[in-house]
């Protein structure tokens, strides 16, 4: 079975029911089974309990499992069973981008916070990434993480979302994915089509995940802006169409002019700011620390910063200090 962000071959052998070998084989599917949750659920939170779900279920079965598929198949289709039951409802997450046009500066305001499952939430690479392989395949795991794929997968029904995601994320077979959906060829080829006829119209070419010699000096050049509080110079690595969103608020703005209002505005609370490098979705990010007023810095937001290469095309705040531990990042600076 090919399977993009496994590396190696994970076995039973004769592992029984609690045993070292067991837990072993079960902790080197964790990551890919994390990236798949994640890209189901929308939220690196709900991902760890359904991962951690479908291990507990399987601990608690392994004795009725005969070996008939593999021990990755067999977890594939516990975790899939998990992820069907959390996502039953009508509610989906998305990015602030999804719920309504941009605002103007001169009307910007933060509005009420809504609640967390209102929103696509970061996820650290470290958590869902592997570390080597075909660099293809790395590229299509850093890819398929992005937020904008993330969101637009919250779009599809979920056994739709679950039929793209092996199918074009793990490259399974359509024989292997009937067989974990108990359902028919024809109906996951079916399922398949109508799911990359929503995702159509997603693409992520506006964006960049390999941070090359050139891109580096980008970002270098924003922590020191940002930093410093620059933000004239801040204006002249975005693109004209830049995007900048703070979940949990629905507020988004869009174009240099009203990115600048904005931190030259209600956003000057930021000022003092400083950044500790992370990578999340794929891509660029910061721990963003606010001046604690008495020379210390206190967690703020998740940045996740998207380019194309050239500019900085995207500046997402995930506010609030939950996160920064799950990040690993320091409690204070």
């Amino acid at each position: 079975m090919a399977d993009l962000q496994t590396t190696g071959t994970v076995g039973v052998g004769d592992a029984k029911p609690g045993s070292v070998e067991l837990e072993r084989s079960f902790e080197q599917l964790r990551p890919q089974l994390t990236g798949y949750c994640y890209r189901m659920l929308g939220s690196a939170f709900e991902a760890e309990d359904a991962v951690q779900e479908t291990m507990l279920r399987a601990w608690r079965s392994f004795d009725r499992f005969e070996g008939r598929s593999s021990l990755r198949s067999w977890l594939y289709r516990i975790a899939t069973n998990v992820c069907l039951d959390m996502v039953r409802g009508p509610q989906r997450r998305a990015r602030p981008m999804e719920f309504g046009p941009s605002s103007p500066i001169e009307t910007a305001a933060l509005g009420p916070a809504h609640s967390e499952k209102t929103w696509v939430q970061p996820i650290p690479d470290a958590k869902v990434l592997p570390t080597e392989g075909d660099p293809a395949d790395l590229a299509l795991s850093r890819e398929t993480i992005r937020l904008a794929f993330i969101a637009a997968l919250q779009n599809l029904p979920p056994r739709q979302r679950a039929v793209l995601i092996l199918r074009e994320v793990l490259r399974w077979q359509a024989t292997e994915v009937a067989e974990l959906l108990d359902t028919t060829v024809a109906s996951v080829n079916s399922a398949l089509q109508r799911a990359r006829e929503t995702m159509g119209d997603v693409s992520l070419d506006n964006t960049s995940t390999i941070v090359a010699a050139d891109q580096q000096e980008l970002l270098d050049r924003y922590v020191d802006a940002f930093e410093r509080y620059d933000v004239a110079e801040l204006v002249t690595m975005l693109r004209d169409d830049v995007v900048l969103s703070m979940p949990p608020y629905a507020l988004w703005l869009q174009r240099t002019e009203n990115f600048a209002g904005w931190f030259l505005g209600e956003g000057i609370v930021c000022k003092g700011s400083r950044l500790v490098a992370t990578a999340a979705n794929g891509g660029v990010a910061f721990g963003s620390y606010h001046s604690d007023g008495e020379g210390g810095h206190q967690p703020w937001a998740i940045q996740i910063i998207e380019t194309d290469g050239e500019r900085i095309t995207g500046h997402h705040n995930f506010l609030g200090s939950e996160l920064f531990e799950y990040f690993g990042l320091p409690p204070k600076l």
